[in-house]
């Protein structure tokens, strides 16, 4: 019998009521959906009629969570202003760099002191590296800080993440699957996704008009069809040149952020977002199993400890220096603290690589949702 469906809706009814309670206690809806994602999927029990597992419907309610994902960073581009991130342009690059060397050396560093060997301790320091753009879209959003001074910042090192995230797969996938790896190789990759970043730039500056022009459809049918197919073909095409899908729509929304159809298509996309990422957070939920972590907890809230520490200093030393107050440098630490559906890539690269065992790789997973609570 074809469940699929009914799979489907299950899985809306549970995140509906895990919505309903966060708005009763008042809190942020993401660690109940997180928390009730590890609480059923693949590893939870069969009950008959109603199967919690999600077996059949898995793919699909992960696919949807990827386009929670392109919702979440279209919309949060859509917020901002492409000509203040230009001038904020060197205050990025300085932040990102430290935000990357910061917590890439210590998550060396924790994978040498616990005696992981060399690839297992390259593919620690990666997942606790990298922060979640959706995690800190969501934020952003839901604490109304698009209009903060800080915001700018914050986006422009979870861009500077995406170009690490491309140099280090090149490598690392290299190393670790045993492909051929150069440094030509890696240096291609940088420039690639520098070079599509910039793109967007140029095609802010430049050709607003010509968008306006393009934009200006009175039907809203058509016109959401349209937005739409940009931004699917946009994350799509970023996915294949190894920039990441979420930092397309993310370029994307900063695009028609300096067009005159801004405000509609916000007003318009809104529901999608909150929809979408929903589901995004339930998904990511599922891909954790609470009961594979045994006694490796302790080694999570090590790693936790860690990624606390090298984000705050971090966040501290890029807001200081871009000239923020103290409190605005405190939110930069504790916004790009959480890790998420990037650190997930890198760890399924050790998993294919045969290098750590799955209570290892669960452990820095569960690291995240942990990492995720202690934010709100």
């Amino acid at each position: 019998m074809d469940t699929l469906i009914f799979e489907v809706g299950t899985a809306l009814v549970l995140v509906a009521f895990a919505a309903i309670l966060a708005a009763k206690l008042k809190f942020s809806i993401i660690p109940f959906l997180i928390i009730l994602g590890m609480l059923v999927g693949p590893h939870a029990p069969d009950l008959g009629l109603i199967d919690l597992r999600f077996i059949e419907s898995g793919e699909v309610i992960s696919f949807l969570g990827r386009v929670g994902v392109i919702f979440l960073l279209f919309y949060l581009g859509l917020e901002f202003s492409i000509k203040k991130l230009i001038k904020s342009g060197k205050s990025i690059v300085f932040g990102g760099t430290v935000h990357i060397s910061i917590n890439f050396i210590l998550g060396l560093l924790y994978g040498y002191i616990i005696g992981f060997p060399l690839l297992e301790t390259l593919i620690i320091a990666g997942i606790i590296t990298i922060s979640s753009s959706a995690i800190v879209a969501k934020v952003i959003v839901d604490l109304r800080r698009s209009g903060n001074k800080e915001t700018e910042l914050i986006l422009g090192i979870i861009m500077f993440d995406d170009i690490f995230l491309a140099v280090y797969l090149s490598v690392v996938s290299g190393l670790v699957l045993g492909d051929a790896t150069s440094f030509v190789g890696a240096l291609t990759s940088v420039l690639i996704a520098v070079g599509y970043m910039l793109l967007f730039f140029v095609v802010a500056r430049k050709a607003t008009s010509f968008l306006n022009k393009v934009l200006d459809i009175s039907s809203n049918e058509i016109f959401i069809i349209v937005i739409f197919a940009i931004l699917f073909f946009v994350a799509g095409f970023s996915e294949t040149i190894h920039v990441a899908e979420a930092i397309g729509a993310l370029l994307l929304g900063l695009v028609f952020s300096e067009t005159e159809h801004s405000d509609r298509i916000e007003h318009l996309v809104v529901p999608f977002r909150d929809f979408f990422g929903a589901i995004f957070f339930f998904s990511f939920g599922l891909s954790i199993d609470p009961f594979s972590l045994g006694g490796a907890v302790w080694l999570a809230l090590g790693a936790v400890f860690i990624t606390l520490i090298g984000n705050f200093t971090a966040g501290m030393i890029a807001g200081r220096k871009a000239g923020l107050s103290h409190k605005a440098s405190t939110n930069i630490g504790l916004t790009i603290i959480s890790r998420g559906e990037f650190s997930i890539i890198v760890a399924n690269l050790g998993i294919a690589g045969g290098l750590m065992a799955t209570i290892k790789v669960n452990l820095f997973i569960s690291m995240f949702s942990v990492d995720m609570v202690t934010t709100w």
